[in-house]
C-alpha cells in the first residue's frame, strides 16, 4: 500500500471493455477536477480485445491481469494495492461519470470526516436503445434517488472508499465473489460491521452505457444479485444490522403480490379457469400503483409505450425475488456459509497475511462494540 500525496485513486476494472471503455476514459479526462489531484489506475481483467491498449493512453497504471478473467473484485484489489490516493474510486468501465463527479466526492469526504464510503447513482439518460435497457438503468437511478443519505451497502459502480478503511475490512471479497456479484454490497456490510458511516449521495452520477437484454435481467436479479443477497443475508443471522439488508415495506409487499400473482397463475392452469387470474390481475395493479412514481419516471423519460411495455419486465422482477430468496435459503441450508478454500483459512488461522488477504468478517459479539 503506497501513498503518492494524491487525494484520489481513481480505479477501473476492466473485461473485454473496448467499445465502452474509451467513453468511460474520456469522461474522466473531463473532469473539473484538477488532474494533478487524482490518478487514474485501469485493470485489464484477462482482455483479448484490445483493452489494455486503450487503458495506455489515459491511465497513469495500467495493471494487465495474465490468464482468464478473475472477476471485478480481483482486479480492483489489485488496483488498490498499487493505488497512492486517500480515497479510492471505483467505477465501472461501462460508467461515463460527469464533469463533477470527482469534485463532489471530494466535496462530501472532506465535509464529512467520519464518513468512510460514499456511493452515487446512474443518471436519467441511459443512451442505450430498447426497453430492457431503459426500464433496467432508469430503476437503479429510481432507486438510489430513492434513499439517499445513511447506507448500509456499497456501491462500486461509481463509488468511493477511504483506503485506509478498505484494507482495515480486509478488500473485496474475490475468494467468493469471482464474477460479478454483490461484492460491493459485501464490502459495504463489512464496513458497517466496522462501524464506519457509508452515504449515498445521488448527485453524484454517471452515464450507464451498458445494453441490457431480456435474458440479461432475469440472469443478474437470480444468479448474480437475489441468491447470493439471500445467502448473505442467512450468513448474518440474526444480528442486528442483518435486517438493513432486508427490503423496506413497500418492496417486500411487491415482491409478496407478485408471489400471489404467479400462484393465482398457476391455479388458473391448473384449475383450468379463468377466475384466478382476476385476483392475479388485481395484485399486478397493486404492484403498479405502489410503484407509480417509477413508471411517471418512464413516461417522462421514454414515453407511454416504454413505461407500458416496463410494466412487465417490473413484475418479473418482484416475481425473481421470490425465486431467488427461497433458492438462497435452500442452498445456505444445505450447503452452508460460503468458505475461503481451505489453504487460505489455514493462513488465515495462522495469523500469517495472505496475498491477496482474507477479507476481515467482525463476529456477531462484534455489533454492539462497534457501534459509532
Amino acid at each position: 500500500m503506497s501513498s503518492n500525496g494524491r487525494l484520489l485513486s481513481v480505479i477501473i476494472p476492466a473485461h473485454q471493455a473496448a467499445s465502452m471503455l474509451q467513453r468511460c476514459l474520456e469522461a474522466l479526462e473531463s473532469s473539473d477536477l484538477p488532474r494533478e489531484r487524482w490518478e487514474l489506475i485501469v485493470v485489464d481483467d484477462g482482455s483479448t480485445d484490445g483493452t489494455a491498449e486503450i487503458a495506455a493512453r489515459y491511465a497513469d497504471q495500467t495493471i494487465s491481469l495474465p490468464g482468464g478473467p478473475r472477476g471485478p473484485s480481483y482486479a480492483r484489489n489489485r488496483g488498490a494495492e498499487i493505488a497512492g490516493g486517500h480515497w479510492l474510486v471505483f467505477i465501472d468501465a461501462d460508467v461515463c461519470v460527469h464533469r463533477d463527479t470527482l469534485r463532489r466526492f471530494t466535496e462530501v469526504s472532506g465535509a464529512d470526516t467520519e464518513v468512510a464510503a460514499i456511493f452515487g447513482s446512474y443518471d436519467d439518460a441511459p443512451p442505450a436503445a430498447g426497453v430492457p435497457s431503459k426500464y433496467r438503468n432508469l430503476l437503479h437511478h429510481y432507486v438510489h434517488h430513492k434513499n439517499p443519505g445513511e447506507a448500509e451497502t456499497f456501491w462500486a459502480g461509481c463509488g468511493a472508499v477511504r483506503r485506509d478503511v478498505l484494507w482495515e475490512v480486509g478488500l473485496f471479497d474475490e475468494w467468493h465473489y469471482w464474477r460479478p456479484q454483490i461484492e460491493d454490497i459485501e464490502l459495504g456490510r463489512r464496513i458497517r460491521q466496522a462501524g464506519y458511516r457509508i452515504l449515498l449521495r445521488p448527485e453524484i452520477q454517471g452515464t450507464h452505457l451498458k445494453r441490457w437484454t431480456v435474458r440479461d435481467i432475469i440472469a443478474t436479479d437470480f444468479r448474480s444479485r437475489g441468491v447470493p443477497w439471500m445467502r448473505l443475508i442467512m450468513q448474518e443471522g440474526d444480528s442486528p444490522g442483518s435486517r438493513t439488508l432486508n427490503l423496506e415495506r413497500r418492496e417486500k409487499l411487491s415482491t409478496g403480490l407478485a408471489g400471489v400473482g404467479l400462484l393465482s397463475g398457476l391455479a388458473a392452469v391448473v384449475l383450468r379457469s379463468a377466475w384466478p387470474l382476476l385476483l392475479a390481475g388485481v395484485a399486478a395493479l397493486t404492484v403498479m400503483v405502489f410503484h407509480r412514481d417509477f413508471y411517471a419516471l418512464l413516461r417522462r423519460r421514454c414515453g407511454w409505450l416504454t413505461a407500458a411495455a416496463s410494466v412487465p419486465l417490473h413484475l418479473l422482477y418482484y416475481g425473481e425475488n421470490i425465486l431467488s430468496a427461497a433458492w438462497g435459503w435452500l442452498t445456505h441450508i444445505v450447503v452452508g456459509a460460503p468458505e475461503p478454500p481451505p489453504d487460505v483459512a489455514a493462513f488465515e488461522e495462522l495469523g500469517v497475511d495472505t496475498w491477496p488477504p482474507v477479507p476481515a468478517r467482525p463476529k456477531k459479539s462484534m455489533w454492539q462494540d462497534n457501534e459509532r
